[in-house]
């Protein structure tokens, strides 16, 4: 096993890369972004992400973090009972074990054996608690695609989705289907998600208040953007804030 605990300021970006290592990411503070070939995964200090060996990434961040990273050798996690379901990457809730469980080995770390412990109680947590939510799947047809990205461009576009198709080449009866058949969520779905990513990111840099954010979102509320907020990130942005600010 190989652990790893790095610091890395808001605005770092580690470029696409793969490592022959299974790897589980978590910060203890701070947020990031990883992007899979798959699509965008949100990762707040209440999520980490599982990554399989040979996966290609790269991670945003997107508040100053305290990165914790465990590494699994393949051929160590062919042997375990969950190798079929830990072969895709996926983000999952940290619980309260799953965090001690993940810190503890930090703090053993010149012990192998513990280590190799505490990965196996973290591995069989995954198998508990995996989170989608703060997950946006990539459209592969490349009309929805067009919409997807001009929308993670500029979330904050409120542009009917006639609009949008029209300028992606396609009906928005056709990008609709694409969405809902592509990434499992209705197109409002994935756009309400979209905004909620780019909500985290704000928060982040710690220069917009909630009020502030919640118009520029085009939320008709504060109420209103806070309880979208909570339905994805399962916290609200005040606490958000609180947690990837938090130091262990």
């Amino acid at each position: 096993m190989i652990i790893g605990a790095t610091s890395y300021p808001r605005g770092t970006h580690l470029g696409l890369h793969v490592h022959r290592e299974a790897q589980l990411l978590f910060a203890s503070s701070g947020i990031m972004q990883v992007t899979t070939p798959k699509g965008r995964w949100l990762v707040p200090p209440a999520r980490a992400v599982w990554l399989p060996p040979g996966i290609e990434h790269a991670v945003d961040v997107l508040a100053d973090i305290e990165m914790r990273a465990l590494l699994v050798p393949s051929d160590w996690l062919a042997t375990h009972p969950d190798a079929l379901r830990l072969n895709r990457e996926f983000v999952v809730t940290v619980g309260p074990l799953l965090r001690e469980t993940i810190l503890a080995a930090f703090k053993h770390a010149a012990n192998a054996k513990r280590i190799n412990l505490l990965v196996e109680v973290a591995l069989f947590e995954l198998a508990e608690d995996e989170d989608a939510a703060t997950f946006i799947p990539l459209p592969n047809d490349p009309r929805a695609r067009r919409v997807a990205d001009m929308i993670l461009a500029d979330p904050a576009n409120d542009r009917e989705l006639e609009l949008l198709a029209h300028a992606a080449g396609a009906s928005a009866r056709t990008v609709t289907r694409l969405f809902s058949a592509e990434t499992n969520l209705t197109f409002k779905e994935w756009r309400q998600r979209a905004r909620i990513m780019a909500a985290v990111e704000a928060l982040g840099s710690g220069k917009t208040s909630i009020k502030q954010l919640a118009a520029q979102l085009g939320f008709s509320s504060v109420a209103a953007f806070g309880h979208a907020f909570r339905q994805i990130m399962g916290m609200t942005p005040g606490e958000m804030m609180r947690r990837s600010s938090r130091k262990d």
